[in-house]
Order: structure tokens, then sequence, then C-alpha cells
């Protein structure tokens, strides 16, 4: 199968590479993409050198599937162009997801919803994706009435220049600035820009994207997203209000038996998630579970996923996956 990166030399870009390369996608021919002024740089892909090429060039090489992970504008401008040209488009922006005619996939929850004729699919957002995986099964046993969530977010989220930022920062380095404020020592309440309701785009991105890909517009939610000093994955305190009462015990069965996940949950023994646990893994990771005592039929659970990889890179592969086996690449 041509498979077309992207994006290819930026952070998600490399993972989604790495990804392809682990899980052993059929790539038959692989045409990484990137913008103009990294056209002729070199990426590696299982042990070889390809050369970075433009949209263009890319487009005409009619590759039978293209990961995007561009940013929102080169998504908006160019995921119309590969399409109109018979490629599938699996998008990691923002660009695509709300937009009622483009399916908006997690694969373990709602990639049924897929056909041959969605040719731009979106790839939903990193924090969102962990926490709809941990929260569908026991949606379908308990009904979710109310999401009340707080995230705690790697600055991988945000790019190599946070990255560096950070870096930079613990060796007293003066250098550029991803963020506002110094993140180093630090925990910056926002995420994204502020809306005219208070609340940022990444916390309305939970709020919306959270009922489309649950197919339950019923559902409520509401976030605060902070970015933290932290490298291989995003945290989420999440407490969940149900429909029904639940028990404990069980929770944790259907956790465990859920696709992609992973529970950690022995507090005697200090077993609980942590970012550096997840980090290059595929899974999300659910522990701290217990009975929210100030009212009824509500849960208290900690979730954590690296967020390059299931939060962006994995996810996509994964839809693309779907497709192959389905046929309808």
């Amino acid at each position: 199968m041509k498979v077309a990166v992207v994006g290819a030399t930026g952070l998600v870009g490399t993972k989604m590479l790495q990804v392809l390369a682990e899980r052993n996608f059929p790539v038959t021919e692989l045409v990484p993409v990137a913008s103009e002024k990294s056209v002729g740089k070199e990426v590696e892909y299982m042990g070889k050198k390809f050369r970075v090429v433009s949209m263009t060039d890319a487009i005409a090489a009619k590759p039978d599937v293209a990961l995007f992970s561009a940013g929102g504008s080169t998504s908006l401008e160019w995921a119309p162009k590969f399409a109109e040209a018979g490629i599938t488009v699996i998008d990691n922006s923002s660009a695509w997801r709300m937009d009622p005619t483009k399916p908006l996939v997690v694969p373990e929850i709602n990639a049924d919803v897929l056909t041959a004729n969605d040719k731009i699919i979106a790839n939903p957002n990193c924090s969102t994706i962990q926490m709809v995986v941990a929260l569908n099964p026991l949606h379908k046993k308990y009904g979710i009435k109310r999401v009340v969530v707080s995230t705690y977010q790697s600055v991988t989220g945000t790019g190599v220049k946070a990255v560096d930022q950070l870096m930079n920062e613990r060796k007293g380095v003066e250098g550029e600035m991803a963020y506002k404020y110094p993140i180093d020592l630090n925990v910056i309440p926002q995420i994204d820009v502020f809306l005219d309701n208070g609340y940022t785009k990444e916390e309305m991105k939970m709020v919306n994207e959270t009922k489309k890909i649950m197919r339950d517009d019923s559902i409520l939610v509401t976030a605060t997203t902070v970015r933290i000093p932290v490298m291989g994955g995003h945290s989420e305190s999440v407490n969940v209000e149900f429909e029904r009462d639940f028990d404990l015990a069980e929770v944790r069965s259907l956790l465990s038996a859920a696709p992609g996940v992973v529970v950690v949950d022995d507090p005697a023994n200090a077993q609980y998630p942590m970012p550096r646990d997840a980090h290059e893994k595929d899974e999300v990771f659910v522990g701290r579970l217990r009975r929210d005592e100030s009212q009824p039929n509500t849960l208290n659970m900690w979730i954590v996923s690296d967020n390059l990889r299931k939060g962006a890179a994995t996810n996509a592969v994964q839809i693309a996956e779907y497709l192959a086996a389905k046929g309808l690449l």
C-alpha cells in the first residue's frame, strides 16, 4: 500500500512513521511530505532514507492513504485536494473534527461509521481520545449523565518548540518560548486560545468531540485543560455521573475487558498510572477508581496515555488498519 505522511518531519509525523513500522502496516511505498522549506530533506523509515516531497508531488504520486499532521490551515487547504484525487485522508488537526459530513473516529468506539466514501476522516483531540476509550464501556453499562474533567497535559502536545523551551529552562539557557510563561516548575491553566465563553478551544474540543464520538448529545461535559512540565503523556482527573448505580468491582472488570485499556489500580501498593509509565505505549491506563462520596452514581477515575501515540499517531494508524482490513482503501 502506498502511504503518504504529511508533516513527516514534525513530532507527530515522526511518531506516525515509527508506529507504521512497529505495527507492520503494509507500506509498499512511503511518500513523506512536508512544507516547502523541508522539501529535499530526508526521513528514515524501516532503516531506509526517503526524500521529503511537496504537497503537489505527493498528490501526483497517488498514495492510497495520507496521514496528515501538518496543522489545521494546511489541512483545510490540502486535504480536499488529496480527497479529490481519490486519496483517503486521515487528518490529525482540528480542521474537520466537528464537520457533520466528516467522521470523527476512535476505532475502539465508532469505526463502524466508516465507509468507502469517506475520503477525509478526522482523528480526535489527544485528550478526548484517551478519555472516551476509558468512558465508552462504562457508558454502555451505566449511561453517562455528566463528565467533569481536568487535564494535566504534556509539553509534547504543543510540539518541538515547547519541548525545547522546557529543556532550555531546566538548563538555565535562554531560548525561544512556545508559551507566554515559563513551563518548568510551573503549571499553565491555558491550552489553545480563550473563547467568548471563558473556556479555551482545547476545553471545548473535549466537550464537543466526546458527544460526537460517543454518538450521544445528551452527555454533559465540562473541562479544564492544563499544561504541565511533563514528557511522556497526558493525565486526566475525571468525575463521571451515571444514570444508573455501579459496582466498583464490575467497573474494574468492564475496564479490564475493554479494548485498549489497562487498569492500574492498587492504592495499597501505590500502583496507579503515571505519564512516565505510559510513554511509548499505545494503551490507555486507568486507575484511582473510587466512588464520589459527595453524590450518588458518581465515579472518580484517573486516565493516562501517551498523547503522541494513542492520542495522535497510533489512533490514525489504527483507522488506516481498519480501512485496509475492511477493504475500504
